[in-house]
C-alpha cells in the first residue's frame, strides 16, 4: 500500500512517516509521496521520515497513491487538499481538525458516501492508552453528574483560533461524555478560557483552555459512585494506534467513525468560535 501526506509543517507527518517507514509497525505500507507548504518543510519531513518523494503539488500524488493523509495545520485547507482524492476513489485520513466549516464538511461528505470512498479523521489523544483506560473506569462511576478537560489552547492562534488545539480537548469531552451536545459557551479570563460544553440531560463539561504552562491533557469525572482524575499521558510511540486504526480503514474500506460522529467536533468547535466573539451561550448545529 502506497501511502501519500499532503502537509508537512505540522510535525505529525514526519512522525507518522517514521512509524512507517522507519519502525516499519505496518507490513506491507510505506509513505511514498509527501508535499510540503515549503521546501524546506517537504525536505524535513522527508529525511526525517524516510519518505523517498517530494512532489511539486499535491494532485501531482493522483494515480500513484492507493490512499493519502492530510495533515496540514490549519483546518481550512483540509478538504480542499484531499477532495480530488477521494472522489477518484481513493480512501483519505484527515488529520483534526477534519474541517474549518461544518458546512463544507457535509458536502465533502456527501461527495465521498456518493463515490463510496472512506473518509475518517480523528485527534491522536483519545486513541492513547491512558485516555481509553479513563473511558473504561468511567463505568464505575455510575451516572456522571459533571466532567472536565484541561490542556493547551490559544484561543489567538493563526491557524484557526480555538480549531488548532482546541479539538483535542473537544474530542476527549465528546468521545468520553457523549456527541449529543446542544450548546457550547466560552468565558474568557486574559489568555486563558473556559468552555463549557452542554449537554440535554442538564450534564455539563468545562474545558480548561490555557495558553501558557500547561504541561499537557488531563480529565475528570465526578459521579453518583466517585470521582476520577487523571492526567492523559501520551503513549511511547504516540502516533501508532493511530495510524493503526486509518490502515485498517484503508485496507476494509470500513470507516472507524460514523460520518455524524467526524462532523460533530467541527460543530461544537464553532459553536465555541462564535462565543469567543459574542461571549454568550451559542447553539451547537445538529
Amino acid at each position: 500500500m502506497r501511502i501519500g501526506i499532503i502537509g508537512a509543517e505540522n510535525s505529525h507527518t514526519a512522525a507518522i512517516a517514521t512509524v512507517i517507514n522507519v519502525e516499519r509497525k505496518f507490513a506491507g505500507c510505506s509513505v511514498d509521496y509527501v508535499w510540503g507548504e515549503t521546501d524546506a518543510f517537504a525536505e524535513d519531513a522527508a529525511k526525517r521520515g524516510r519518505i523517498p518523494t517530494i512532489v511539486k503539488r499535491p494532485r501531482d500524488m493522483l494515480g500513484k497513491v492507493d490512499a493519502v493523509m492530510c495533515d496540514q495545520r490549519h483546518g481550512k485547507y483540509h478538504l480542499k487538499s484531499v477532495w480530488p482524492f477521494v472522489e477518484a476513489g481513493i480512501p483519505a485520513f484527515v488529520d483534526k481538525p477534519f474541517c474549518y466549516r461544518a458546512e463544507e464538511g457535509k458536502a465533502f461528505l456527501k461527495m465521498a458516501r456518493k463515490a463510496g470512498t472512506p473518509v475518517t479523521s480523528s485527534s491522536t489523544v483519545v486513541h492513547y492508552a491512558s485516555f481509553k483506560r479513563f473511558k473504561k473506569k468511567m463505568a464505575d462511576l455510575g451516572a456522571i453528574v459533571a466532567g472536565s478537560t484541561y490542556g493547551p489552547c490559544d484561543l489567538k492562534s493563526q491557524w484557526g483560533g480555538v480549531f488548532f488545539y482546541g479539538i483535542h480537548q473537544v474530542a476527549m469531552a465528546l468521545e468520553a461524555f457523549g456527541y449529543d451536545v446542544k450548546a457550547a459557551q466560552i468565558t474568557k479570563n486574559g489568555q486563558d478560557a473556559t468552555a463549557q460544553l452542554l449537554y440535554p440531560s442538564g450534564l455539563i463539561v468545562t474545558m480548561n483552555l490555557v495558553k501558557e504552562g500547561c504541561p499537557g491533557f488531563g480529565m475528570s469525572a465526578l459521579g453518583e459512585k466517585g470521582v476520577l482524575c487523571k492526567p492523559i499521558d501520551r503513549d511511547k510511540s504516540p502516533y501508532q494506534t493511530e495510524v493503526g486504526m486509518v490502515i485498517k480503514m484503508f485496507k476494509t474500506g470500513v470507516e472507524p467513525y460514523t460520518h455524524e460522529q467526524v462532523l460533530k467536533p467541527v460543530q461544537v468547535l464553532e459553536a465555541l468560535e462564535k462565543s469567543v466573539k459574542s461571549g454568550k451561550v451559542e447553539k451547537v448545529a445538529q
